[in-house]
């Protein structure tokens, strides 16, 4: 077959496969299967066997690294079924309760304290609802307001270290998890500080409460100490190299078991578990979405769909680092408005990678840019999964939590942009703890690193 119709033809197959894979998923079918539908259909099409594909699906999945997700979920679920985590909200209200918006700046610290436990926006939107929700709501927040700053706050789980979202990136595209885990606490931060200062001079003014005490303040960062531990554990045990990503997810969850529950909340430990074979129904969810993913992401391989891609971008914008990650940013925005993020990495990082080579660009600076686009994914239309679970938790339909949160995205544009122009706003921190995670090497002549 000639060279033009091997194109024409593939193009066509995987016109085919993304088409099955959107009318599957607006049929209510799990992603997962929506993928592997796709797949099966275009195989169908190829010289490719379904024994292949099935190898595939499972290499997906045959990853040491992915192994920290199971025990990062564990730790978000026994943080919130102990219900530990309301010592967190009294020492969030202690710190910022008496700023403008009340409740509101309580919501967007607090999740950026729980952040640092579970990895997860939806851990984060479910905790985030259970404790905030009906007291905004009691104080007259707008329930629209209520969901879409839950929503927002939750994202900054995919940014901050133990950000699920960059171990499956790393295991994925073969890049330092400890360095996006580094290099997310900036934008992770500035999306924090960007919702409070949004909330403060565009939110309502909600209920202003006398500024705590120094006694107040000081009680209240003494019953969240042993839960606030957990983020140095697993950040700490990583960067000093005591720890591999799994091997902190173990430690954590010991010390949950051992201090924090027995101290705290010894009632529980007759619920242990319930909680551990609810993380693990919890994380079969973005296993099997991988393995799909992967079947998937192989198959536009085969088709060459990575090589058309990213000629196509680097037709428009050659060898630009900055017009290279505008276009990825675009793409991912559009591509993370109807797939889930986890996915999303699997399937696109070949296109990734070779964009990444073709414009010199740092490989943790383009994880952490395309990680911070696709948590914002998780509010925009027409799937936002974090703005649908909030919305749902708080009682309110999708359309009013999607209206009250158009005006938060400037937080996200802004992030995004100074992520992209201030390559230092992502890179800071890994180079000057963790110097090796973006390339830098010991100068061999005398002290210290050189870094590309």
């Amino acid at each position: 077959m000639p060279a033009s119709d091997m194109t024409t033809a593939n193009g066509l197959i995987v016109s085919l496969m993304a088409v099955l894979f959107l009318v599957f998923g607006y049929m209510g079918v799990p992603v997962a299967f929506a993928l592997i539908a796709g797949v099966v259909v275009g195989t169908c099409f190829t010289p490719v066997s379904l024994p292949s594909i099935m190898t595939q699906l499972f290499n997906g999945i045959d990853s040491e690294a992915l192994m920290a997700v199971p025990f990062f979920l564990l730790v978000g679920e026994l943080m919130t079924s102990a219900n530990v985590v309301v010592r967190i909200a009294n020492l969030s209200q202690a710190l910022v309760g008496h700023i403008r918006g009340g409740l509101a700046q309580v919501v967007t610290v607090f999740s950026m304290f729980f952040s640092g436990m579970s990895g997860s926006s939806s851990a984060d939107v479910a905790v985030l609802s259970r404790t905030m929700a009906r007291p905004m709501s009691q104080e007259g927040y707008d329930p629209a307001f209520i969901a879409a700053l839950i929503a927002a706050a939750a994202t900054i789980a995919n940014l901050v270290p133990p950000s699920i979202m960059a171990v499956v990136y790393g295991a994925i595209g073969n890049v330092s998890i400890a360095g996006l885990f580094l290099g997310g606490i900036a934008p992770g931060l500035m999306v924090g500080f960007g919702l409070m200062i949004y909330c403060y001079f565009f939110g309502p003014p909600g209920r202003r409460r006398p500024r705590s005490s120094f006694g107040q303040l000081s009680e209240a960062g003494k019953a969240a100490l042993l839960p606030m531990v957990i983020p140095i554990i697993l950040l700490g045990g990583i960067l000093s190299g005591w720890f591999t990503p799994t091997e902190a997810g173990v430690i954590a969850i010991a010390y949950i078991l051992l201090v924090v529950i027995p101290f705290l909340n010894f009632a529980h430990l007759k619920h242990l578990p319930r909680d551990f074979a609810q993380a693990g129904l919890i994380y079969s969810l973005p296993l099997i979405t991988i393995g799909a993913a992967s079947a998937f992401g192989w198959m536009l391989a085969y088709l060459r769909g990575p090589i058309v891609v990213s000629g196509w971008i680097t037709g428009f914008a050659g060898d630009d680092p900055y017009k290279i990650m505008f276009a990825l940013v675009a793409l991912f925005v559009i591509v993370g408005d109807f797939i889930e993020p986890v996915p999303c990495i699997v399937i696109f990082m070949p296109i990734v990678n070779a964009l990444t080579d073709a414009g010199g660009i740092n490989s943790v600076h383009m994880g952490v840019v395309l990680i911070v686009t696709l948590a914002f994914g998780l509010i925009t239309p027409p799937y936002g999964l974090a703005l649908l679970m909030a919305s749902k938790f708080v009682g309110v339909r999708f359309s009013k939590a999607l209206g009250a949160s158009l005006s938060i995205y400037i937080v996200f544009f802004i992030t995004i942009a100074v992520c992209i122009f201030v390559p230092d706003t992502v890179l800071f921190l890994p180079r000057h703890l963790f110097p090796e995670s973006v390339g830098c090497f010991k100068n061999p002549s005398g002290a210290g690193y050189i870094c590309p």
